[in-house]
C-alpha cells in the first residue's frame, strides 16, 4: 500500500519548519494527502492552508524531490511517498486544524521525525540547507 503525500519544505538559517499533530510525539513536515485528482500544487496549497493558516502562492512552487519510506505508525509494508516543494506564501505560519505545534528543527532533531522525514533531513543536510 502507498500513501501519497505532498509537503512544503520551508527552511531558514539551517532550520526547517515542522509540525506536530494533536496527541502525537513525532514531528512531520507540513503537508498531507492528495484528495481525488488534485495536482501536487493543488494538494500543497490546500494542505498548507489547513495546517499552517497561510496561502501558498502556486506560481512559486518549485519541485524539490520525492522520498519514500515505511509509513510511521502503519503496519509493515505501508509506504509513504512524500513529494516535496518549496514555495512562497503569504501570512505567518500558525498551527491550525489537527496541528498542535510548529517548531523550527535542526539536523540534530532528526530522531524526533518520521522515517520519510529522516530521509529528507539527510538530503537537506548533505546540501547544506539543514544544519
Amino acid at each position: 500500500m502507498l500513501i501519497d503525500k505532498v509537503a512544503l519544505l520551508y527552511w531558514q538559517d539551517g532550520k526547517i519548519l515542522s509540525s506536530r499533530s494533536k496527541g502525537k510525539d513525532t514531528w512531520y513536515l507540513p503537508g498531507g494527502k492528495r484528495e481525488g485528482s488534485e495536482t501536487d500544487v493543488e494538494t500543497l496549497v490546500r494542505e498548507i492552508q489547513e495546517e499552517l493558516s497561510v496561502s501558498v502562492e502556486p506560481e512559486t512552487a518549485v519541485y524539490y524531490g520525492t522520498f519514500e519510506a515505511q509509513a510511521h505508525g502503519k503496519s509493515e509494508g505501508v509506504i509513504v511517498r512524500m513529494t516535496c516543494y518549496t514555495a512562497g506564501f503569504s501570512g505567518t505560519p500558525a498551527p491550525a486544524h489537527e496541528i498542535e505545534e510548529l517548531k523550527w528543527l535542526t539536523y540534530a532533531d532528526r530522531d524526533v521525525v518520521s522515517p520519510v522525514d529522516k530521509l529528507i533531513f539527510d538530503d537537506l543536510n548533505r546540501k547544506g540547507y539543514l544544519l
